[in-house]
């Protein structure tokens, strides 16, 4: 067993915090869930949304990332640097290990997941809760569209895997973002506030 590993073991077992873990098909509104919890707690001293590290150049347009080259993101990652680390879509992933330092202290810590990376979540965080956003397939696929990046075969197949079911052992809680943000943005707000206050 490496030191890295160890030492995510150690953490884990330490960590008293949730983590959350925000999943979802691409164009269910993941990010913009997460920015309206993020501006309702914005004071919050005890909540923390995750910084990815991601292969990808910073554009302006998506999520707020840590943009590395690949070799640096093996590097990092054979450094023991993430807590999780996952690749999709030809990019890599990965949660920080500093996690560890807020879930330590009991903290609620937000991240946008991936469903395929949820087995890796699950051994790397004691406490964690699983937010499975989803929408209608009609809205979906309009959101897609309207996205312009991927063919009508892509979206297709995007929408059959947006219906695979999630592992039954681990607690998850879904949110439909098919309708007004509001209403899904207050039930994530709602869910956290739970965590929040949990004794």
């Amino acid at each position: 067993m490496t030191q890295a590993v160890t030492e995510r073991s150690a953490n884990r077992e330490t960590a008293s915090g949730t983590l959350v873990a925000v999943v979802g098909p691409s164009g269910v509104g993941k990010d913009s869930l997460m920015d309206f919890a993020r501006r309702h707690f914005a004071d919050r001293a005890d909540l923390h949304f995750v910084r990815r590290v991601i292969t990808r150049p910073r554009d302006g347009v998506g999520e707020d990332h840590e943009p590395v080259t690949l070799d640096r993101f093996e590097a990092l990652s054979q450094a023991g640097a993430f807590a999780v680390s996952w690749r999709a879509h030809g990019l890599g992933y990965g949660i920080p290990a500093d996690v560890y330092q807020s879930l330590g202290r009991g903290d609620v810590v937000i991240a946008n997941g991936s469903r395929s990376a949820l087995e890796a979540f699950r051994s790397a965080f004691a406490n964690l809760v699983v937010v499975n956003v989803t929408a209608q397939p009609q809205v979906l696929a309009k959101r897609l569209a309207a996205r312009g990046r991927e063919t009508a075969a892509d979206i297709e197949a995007r929408l059959d895997r947006a219906t695979e079911p999630l592992s039954r052992d681990l607690h998850v809680v879904e949110i439909d973002n098919s309708g007004e943000l509001e209403a899904a943005g207050r039930t994530l707000v709602d869910l956290i506030e739970t965590l929040l206050h949990k004794d």
